[in-house]
């Protein structure tokens, strides 16, 4: 029984009905976070005492025997603090923080690549002076590229290459050689 403050007339914990309509928000997180890849997980906030789990709650397939191991995995969750939790949520929702960075970011590789393609060596020069860790003979090679592939009407690949690319200089990083889940055209 969770009792009342005699003086304010409050209670002292949370009713059960607020207990498991918290417990199935963490379930419901947990089968979210079963279904992504491990690209997709990797750029989520996630402890690494819960890796393992997911991996394997993905890996059985069993209906009830998956069902368990989901519990199990919201169980190992709840274990961690609310602010890790709120984490893992704003980065997976769409319309959170992280969602709308990523999002920018997004649309910021692409701005400067439709720049590139029009400018020419001025644009470039503008983008290396904003971002001095760009390499700029990579850039210039998969402009030309990309102007080519256009040409001969050839598929995108250097398209894509060079938003990889640009995306991994806003980031701040230097692995071009990204996925392929996160690529506009």
């Amino acid at each position: 029984m969770r009792g009342r403050d005699d003086e304010t007339g409050e209670f002292f914990s949370p009713s059960r009905s607020q207990n498991r309509r918290e417990a199935l928000e963490v379930l419901s997180l947990g089968e979210q976070l079963s279904k992504l890849t491990d690209a997709q997980l990797a750029r989520l906030p996630i402890p690494e005492g819960l890796l393992p789990h997911i991996r394997e709650c993905r890996r059985i397939t069993a209906h009830i025997a998956h069902k368990r191991q989901l519990a199990y995995l919201a169980k190992q969750m709840r274990r961690e603090d609310d602010a890790t939790l709120e984490a893992i949520r704003d980065a997976l929702d769409v319309n959170g923080e992280a969602g709308r960075r990523e999002v920018a970011a997004m649309h910021r590789a692409e701005s400067w690549r439709d720049r590139l393609l029009e400018g020419g060596d001025a644009e470039l020069a503008e983008l290396i002076d904003e971002h001095p860790q760009a390499d700029r003979q990579r850039l210039r090679q998969l402009v030309r590229n990309t102007l080519e592939e256009r040409k001969r009407n050839k598929p995108p690949h250097s398209f894509r290459e060079l938003y990889r690319e640009l995306r991994a200089v806003m980031m701040g990083g230097n692995d071009a050689g990204g996925d392929d889940d996160d690529e506009a055209e």
